[in-house]
């Protein structure tokens, strides 16, 4: 058959064909109903790949996207040792000199173990870090969650843990948020006046005033910097926590009142 006698039948099926009005709505259907599928294998793929490599994917060819760009990967820290699991991110919250000991407040955050088998890894690195048996989360109760420890050094006594918790999920802080606590600023064992405010607040938080028995106030403001006398009273960020944290010092001779976020 020669290309004149193909086209001469196709002309003759064409004059056949009965021409109506396109099914517009079914088409646009239809064509959800393709990228809802292709969303959900896409996110599927996702899922898998999360799971098995440890990676957050930047899927490509999706509707909106460029498929013709490569696909770029973000990865997030996959070993333990990469998500402090076994050794915590530590940061010096305040420190200063008191009757000319000299004293630090830090604060400790490990990363959640994902399992049984690094949360016993986990609990074995506390115990060298020096943490006692009560401020020790069990084995089931680390798995998937981030613990944190508040300590205070004074002179040359063993770090004292003043604020600990273990969470699966931050609470959200926003404006006057606190939790906080208090101790003296002494000697381990020493009894005395609480005059030690350590807590956390929100990240707009810009003034945290702290009153003491005596009917005088401290105020804690954001600082970055460090002076050779010290830093006392003031708001930090911390790694590892999506809050700040304040520390109030008060005088000699009295003890803790209230707390409250000022500003």
């Amino acid at each position: 058959m020669t290309q004149t006698d193909i086209a001469l039948l196709l002309a003759d099926a064409a004059d056949e064909v009965e021409i109506g009005i396109a099914p517009v709505q079914a088409v646009l259907r239809g064509g959800r109903r393709r990228r809802a599928r292709r969303w959900a294998v896409a996110a599927t793929t996702a899922l898998v790949l999360a799971g098995s490599t440890g990676a957050t994917l930047a899927l490509t060819g999706m509707p909106g996207g460029h498929g013709d760009r490569g696909a770029p990967v973000a990865t997030r820290p996959a070993s333990p040792e990469a998500r402090h699991v076994y050794q915590p991110q530590r940061t010096e919250l305040s420190r200063g000199t008191d009757h000319g000991k000299e004293w630090m407040v830090s604060i400790d955050v490990w990363g959640a173990p994902r399992d049984k088998a690094e949360a016993a890894v986990q609990l074995e690195a506390m115990k060298e870090y020096g943490l006692g048996l009560g401020a020790r989360p069990n084995l089931s109760g680390l798995v998937g969650k981030t613990s944190y420890y508040v300590n205070l050094y004074y002179g040359n006594d063993h770090p004292r843990t003043m604020i600990f918790d273990s969470v699966d999920k931050w609470d959200h802080m926003a404006g006057t948020d606190l939790v906080s606590g208090a101790v003296p600023l002494a000697e381990e064992d020493v009894v005395g006046p609480s005059r030690l405010v350590v807590g956390r607040i929100a990240k707009s938080a810009r003034q945290v005033t702290c009153t003491w028995m005596n009917g005088t106030t401290t105020v804690a403001r954001p600082s970055s910097a460090y002076t050779a006398a010290g830093n006392e009273s003031v708001i930090r960020s911390a790694a590892g926590t999506p809050v700040n944290w304040f520390v109030c010092v008060g005088p000699d001779g009295t003890g803790y009142k209230d707390v409250r976020v000022t500003k």
